[in-house]
This record gives C-alpha cells, sequence and structure tokens, in this order.
C-alpha cells in the first residue's frame, strides 16, 4: 500500500506529484513496490487525486480516494486497508510516497515474513519507521486504531512485543519530505500549481 495523500502543504504541493528526475514519487513508489511482486498494490490518493490521476502512471494498481486526507495519516490507512479485505493477501506492506529513500531492497527485508500474525517495522539507526508490514489479523484493530498523523502507531505501542524490528540501515532512508529544505535535499522538484482561468 503506497500512501499518496497528503497536501505537501509545507513543500509546496501535492507529495505524490513531486518529481524525482523525470519520475513522479507516487510513480517511483509503484515501480519500487513492483519490482518486489507484492500483489495486489493499493495507492491511497488524497490531495489532488484528480490530478494525480491525469498526470501520473498508476497502471498496475488499484487506486483508492481518500476524502478525508486532510485528517491525516490514519484516515488513509483505513481506506487502504479497506480496499484490500476482500484480497487473498496475507499481509500488506505500507510506505508513505513522501519517503524518496525507501527503496525495493528495503521492502524486501521487510517483507521476507509475510504471514496474518506479522507486525514488522524498518528501522533506520535504531529509529522505527517505514516500510512497515501489518499481517491481515492486526488490521481491523488498526483501523480502529489508527489516529491522524500517528498512522498505526497506538497499535503497534500497545503490542510493542510483537514488533519486530528490519534494519534497513545501508540498504534505505529513512527520511521524510515535509519541508522545502528536505525537497531541496532530495533534489525533488515541486509541481507547477495550476491557476484558475
Amino acid at each position: 500500500m503506497i500512501i499518496a495523500a497528503g497536501g505537501g502543504r509545507r513543500i509546496g504541493g501535492p507529495e505524490a506529484l513531486l518529481y524525482c528526475g523525470d519520475q513522479l514519487l507516487v510513480e517511483r513508489a509503484l515501480r519500487i513496490v513492483g519490482e518486489t511482486g507484492c500483489d495486489p498494490v493499493v495507492v491511497v490518493l488524497g490531495a489532488a487525486a484528480d490530478q494525480v490521476r491525469d498526470t501520473a502512471d498508476l497502471t498496475g494498481a488499484t487506486v483508492v480516494v481518500n476524502r478525508a486526507w486532510g485528517t491525516g495519516l490514519g484516515s488513509s490507512l483505513r481506506v487502504g486497508l479497506d480496499a484490500l479485505k476482500d484480497s487473498d493477501a496475507e499481509a500488506v506492506v505500507v510506505f508513505p510516497v513522501n519517503m524518496p529513500g525507501i527503496t525495493a531492497d528495503a521492502l524486501r527485508r521487510v517483507t521476507a515474513l509475510p504471514y496474518p500474525e506479522v507486525l514488522v517495522c524498518a528501522t533506520y539507526a535504531g529509529m522505527r519507521s517505514y516500510p512497515m508490514v501489518f499481517g491481515r489479523r492486526h488490521w481491523a484493530a488498526i483501523a480502529t486504531l489508527a489516529n491522524a498523523d500517528g498512522g498505526a502507531r497506538p497499535y503497534l505501542l500497545a503490542h510493542t512485543g510483537e514488533v519486530i524490528d528490519i534494519s534497513c540501515d545501508g540498504v534505505a532512508e529513512g527520511g521524510l519530505v515535509d519541508t522545502p529544505e528536505s525537497v531541496a535535499a532530495w533534489g525533488l522538484a515541486v509541481p507547477v500549481q495550476r491557476t484558475p482561468a
């Protein structure tokens, strides 16, 4: 599941529409997921969803829209989990599109145990972050407890003894793109804003 719903208020445009070279971040994320063989793939859009659909190549993904994207990550997580409930997936790997340092190698590391009971978090310098893997047995409770910007954190804190931490140091970077400085540091390009006619 790729969370690509954020409005990017502090960075000047929707996160999904940031360019990394000649590719949008949401397209990059979809390519990385494709390299790992994860299936099905759900992309959760929110801010500027119509523009993202018109601009990005999301071939191969089930695209859903979180109309309440402004309330934070938790609502996007609920929308994505709901889209997967009728699939036969035993676990879901989740990461937000505004983490361009996530790699296919990181996804492969955290998805090595795709069981219904599993809870996995990537770590960077010992700190938990994305990508995360949630076994199907946890989905309903995660959706219930998911909050604003904390996403699944409340559930993970309540089940910390069950979480498997997988170090992704050396194969990925865990930084978020959420400030103009981080956009510049990653060499990303902010989308040109459309002006009303």
